[in-house]
């Protein structure tokens, strides 16, 4: 791999209009190469020649095959997150609706068994150096379940119910693509999870000590 740049453009800076049509052709490359690959197809200088940007420019948008993994992570939960919006989950509890949202954004995962498992192979070896990128992910899903739960100003037991839920469709997750866990087994292990969000209506959860 060749030497990164020792300076990259600060996450906080507003990127123009042509840096955002870069940026998004950085990551569709991203997406596709690793929906025909995995993890070990997404190489940056392939990257770079199927986005048209120069290997350098890459390297300033995405320091690393992580960071731009992670990324490409939190693109396509964005992609899900406006789906989602266009048709809400019908169930009649918030938990319903929940564990209905985080199967349908594992269905469209499963439809892309090499591009899911890159991405999370991604978040699994993401360092401290990838926290920003890594914490946008997680924002992105408590996102999505707070809106699936039809709460906008979720109280501390809510959000603490929405991080074991993250948790656990994160583990399921990695469980179906090792092939130790089903389908069905992950439905269940879902549903189970989101029934915390009906405790949390009653009563705040207590700690063990």
């Amino acid at each position: 791999m060749p030497a990164q740049p020792s300076t990259t453009r600060p996450a906080s800076s507003p990127l123009t209009e042509r840096q955002e049509e870069r940026r998004r052709r950085i990551l569709r490359a991203s997406a596709q190469l690793a929906s025909r690959g995995g993890f070990d197809a997404v190489q940056m200088r392939e990257v770079a020649e199927a986005s048209q940007v120069a290997l350098g420019t890459l390297y300033r948008y995405f320091p690393s095959k992580i960071h731009l993994l992670v990324a490409t992570m939190q693109d396509q939960l964005d992609h899900m997150h406006g789906t989602l919006r266009k048709k809400p989950p019908a169930g009649r509890t918030a938990a319903q609706r929940v564990a209905e949202t985080l199967m349908r954004a594992f269905r469209a995962l499963q439809r892309e068994p090499h591009l899911a498992d890159a991405m999370v192979r991604a978040l699994t070896f993401a360092d401290r150096s990838v926290s920003p990128e890594v914490d946008q992910v997680s924002r992105q899903t408590t996102a999505i379940i707070l809106d699936a739960m039809g709460q906008d100003d979720p109280t501390p037991a809510q959000l603490s119910a929405v991080r074991v839920i993250e948790h656990t469709w994160h583990s399921a997750l990695i469980t179906w693509l090792s092939g130790r866990a089903s389908i069905a087994q992950v439905k269940i292990d879902i549903e189970t999870v989101c029934r915390l969000i009906d405790l949390t209506e009653s009563e705040a959860p207590r700690p063990l000590s």
